[in-house]
Order: C-alpha cells, then structure tokens, then sequence
C-alpha cells in the first residue's frame, strides 16, 4: 500500500497520528487526533480524508477526530468486490468504521460524513444503531430516494453515477486510461470548479486515483449502491425502520442534490428527529464553505448528551 506523502497528507493534517488496522484482507488506513467526545469524519468520492484539512484541525480542538479512508478510497486496501459487489457494499463499509472506532477504544460516537462517507453513516446508523450517538450528513438524500426520483437534470449532473455501474470492464479501462482526468472532470464539473480545492489536497487525490485498482474499487463502491445497497433500503422502509438518533443534513444551494430533492423531507422519512439546512456553496461544504460548516458541527454534536 502507497504511504501518504509526507508533503502532502501530513502537512495537511498536522496533528493528528497515523494508524491503521487490518479487518478481514482489508487495511485501513486512519489517523486521530484532538480530544473531548469522538467524532468520526467520513469523505465522499473521489477522494480521501484530506478532504476535511480545512476544518479538522478546528473541530481536534473540542472532540477527539478519526479520519479514514473508505475501502476502495485513498490509502485503504482496494479488496475484489466479489459476487454483485457485495465487499463494498455500505453495510460492509460500515463495519470498516466501526473496526476502527473499536480500534480508538470508541464503542458510541458522532460522525460527520460527505458524499459517499454519509451513505456509509446512513447505513452505520441503521444497522448499529447504540454505537452512533448523533450524525450530520452532507449533500446528500437517502440513496433508494435518488435513484427512484432520477429526472434528466440529476441525471446529466450525476453522470458518473449511471457510468460508473455499467458492466466491466468498459468504466474501469476508461478511468485507468487517465485517472487524473477522470477525476478533474468530475470535480471540476461542480459549482466552484478546480478552484475550490488547495493545491496539496488536489495533488493527494490525484495521487491516490493512481493507485492501481482503485478504478476497480470505485465502480464496485458505485455498483453496490446500485444494487445490494437498494435491496438493504427497501427492506428498511417495508420494515419501517427509522433512525432514532439526531440527524442534522446540510446541502449546497448550488448543487444538484438540492435543486432536484426536497433533502429535508426525503430524510424525515428515514429518520425520526431530522433538521437541517441549505449552505451557499455547492457540493463540496467542507472545501468550499469551512466556516460554516465548523458553525454547524459545533453547534450541533456539543449538544449531544
């Protein structure tokens, strides 16, 4: 596995000491740092825990931080997806995280989680639901509700979304043709452009799209929630299961997601105690609007019990 570079990554998240840990063949790669309650930091696609460099070192000075790299992500094990992509399906991902809260000696705690992070906590929360005491997620609505509610505008801004499941290996030799592109493309496309991110954090996602497998690892993370991740939502909404804990969603106003979902209602379908609003940036919160959302977090998980 690729170390970090210490240029990059490290000088980012000054303060905060590496880890890792190995659940089942796959290798987790964290770092902790900070003290007070923990709170677990998850990032979205296609990139990795130095997504959160502008606000971790702030929130370090009130809670104890995790940052991982989502299997598939980053410096975390790329394992085979195997039958329907069943390895990165979120209930898997989910356990990832709680391995490495265990690992923290963390039994309960917050999460923070962007993009594909917060699918992950959504299902973390479901499915272990004493180990997650509160959750704030960004930019996103439930899953099941997105696919179900795809009109052309999602679907010509989401794009990836319906490449990135096609059949292999046509989206995987496309990315690895030029993942650097394929990645500018799909950040760049978005509201503020390549201009939102530091250059060091930019240079590390590019590094870590290089990995090799990592093509591999994205379309089986995107497959899964195409697929058996669906079938895990739907057996929750006929079972009527909701989450019980406080969830706070927080969106950009110049994103797609809530130009084209009602976020707040989607989720007060799926959760019991749901608040939130919209922040004048687009999907990118913790890059593009730190302040606001540092307001946020504190605000927030300071006033779990």
């Amino acid at each position: 596995m690729p170390r970090p570079s210490a240029t990059q990554n490290d000088r980012m998240l000054d303060g905060f000491e590496r880890f890792g840990l190995r659940r089942g063949e796959v290798r987790l790669a964290a770092r902790r740092g900070g003290r007070g309650q923990p709170l677990l930091l998850l990032h979205g696609h296609p990139q990795s825990q130095a997504m959160w460099h502008r606000v971790a070192g702030r929130l370090a000075e009130d809670f104890t931080v995790v940052l991982m790299d989502l299997r598939g992500y980053g410096d975390s094990g790329r394992p085979d997806p195997g039958p329907g992509s069943v390895a990165y399906s979120k209930r898997e991902m989910a356990l990832d995280a709680l391995a490495v809260m265990r690992e923290c000696g963390f039994e309960r705690f917050g999460v923070l989680a962007h993009d594909r992070g917060a699918r992950l906590a959504h299902r973390l929360a479901a499915d272990h639901p004493a180990a997650v005491s509160r959750m704030m997620l960004l930019d996103i609505a439930p899953t099941l509700a997105m696919y179900e509610g795809t009109g052309e505008a999602f679907a010509r801004a989401y794009w990836h979304w319906f490449f990135l499941i096609q059949p292999p290996p046509l989206p995987e030799a496309l990315i690895d043709s030029d993942p650097v592109r394929y990645l500018r493309s799909v950040m760049g496309s978005r509201h503020a452009g390549l201009a939102a991110f530091a250059p060091e954090a930019l240079a590390e996602y590019e590094r870590c799209i290089r990995i090799p497998g990592t093509a591999h690892a994205i379309c089986a993370d995107y497959r899964a929630s195409a697929g058996i991740d669906l079938e895990h939502d739907r057996a929750d909404v006929a079972a009527g299961r909701r989450l019980a804990q406080p969830l706070r969603v927080l969106w950009g106003e110049h994103g797609a997601v809530g130009r084209n979902f009602d976020v707040l209602a989607l989720w007060r379908e799926r959760a019991a105690d749901v608040t939130g609003r919209s922040l004048p940036c687009g999907h990118y919160i913790a890059e593009e609007a730190p302040a606001l959302l540092l307001d946020q977090t504190h605000s927030f998980f300071r006033s779990q019990p």
